[in-house]
């Protein structure tokens, strides 16, 4: 009998998202990316060694095919079309659809088990979880917890995700709209009535327009907008999308971060 090599996982991956992109250079594991999505900006070296073949709801599956994957990370059904399609060429996809913390932890672990890093997943996830907890020891010691709008997209007007609404309860506020986090699809998390915002008085507006660059004096010249407190008092901030809105270790990490220190910035003006 031929002897047979035991598995070690796939040998060449195309990530079409940047989250896994991300983690298997975490993982050490960036050998195995043989293409990333145009989106990717995390790690910046990337995008200078790696092909990119997909936007987010497309991608060049005939360039995808020339590469020769023996495994395709996707997210969400979003990308549901392109997943049929290469697994109709033969092609094996693995379509995470994290949308809670907990979803983007258990994503990480699988990723790392798949690519024989599990106890090493495990370590950075370990110390992943424990400044998520310090982080949140310190914002409940707190003396007030701002409100918090979370805007994902300008017009029109799009709330925050689970994660990012989780997050915002981790750094020390209050999301706005808690009852619209649930909601899996940005569509159904538009806010039709600007006025609503305005009702609900955000202490903080942050803005992530989903690659887009946040333009603080469009939020304040909106109708009726000058009653905000966080626009009165000059509360208006942007959180980059590769920081916050991919659902990976970016989140988790740099953008928890920097939600904190707006919240602490706040809490030290009117604790």
């Amino acid at each position: 009998m031929t002897e047979l090599a035991l598995p070690r996982g796939p040998q060449r991956i195309v990530c079409l998202t940047e989250e896994t992109t991300e983690w298997l250079y975490l993982l050490g594991e960036e050998a195995r990316i043989v293409g990333i999505s145009g989106y990717t900006v995390r790690p910046r070296r990337a995008r200078e060694e790696k092909p990119k073949v997909s936007a987010f709801t497309s991608a060049k599956i005939g360039k995808i095919l020339e590469l020769r994957p023996d495994c395709v990370f996707g997210f969400s059904d979003l990308q549901a079309d392109i997943a049929a399609e290469l697994i109709r060429r033969g092609v094996q996809v693995t379509v995470f659809n994290q949308r809670s913390i907990a979803g983007i932890f258990s994503m990480l672990y699988q990723v790392a088990a798949m690519v024989g890093q599990e106890a090493r997943g495990l370590v950075l996830l370990e110390l992943i979880r424990a400044r998520l907890q310090e982080i949140e020891a310190a914002a409940r010691r707190l003396p007030r917890r701002p409100k918090v709008f979370f805007e994902e997209w300008d017009e029109p007007h799009i709330s925050a995700i689970r994660w990012v609404s989780e997050l915002v309860a981790i750094a020390g506020g209050d999301d706005c709209f808690p009852e619209l986090a649930p909601q899996p699809l940005g569509k159904d998390r538009i806010i039709a009535d600007g006025a609503e915002i305005v009702r609900r008085d955000p202490d903080i507006v942050i803005g992530s327009w989903c690659g887009k660059k946040f333009r603080p004096e469009l939020v304040t010249a909106r109708p009726g907008w000058d009653q905000i407190k966080a626009v009165r008092e000059g509360q208006l901030f942007e959180i980059k999308s590769a920081d916050i809105l991919q659902p990976g270790p970016a989140a988790l990490t740099d953008g928890v971060e920097q939600l904190h220190r707006i919240v602490l910035r706040w809490s030290e003006s009117h604790g």
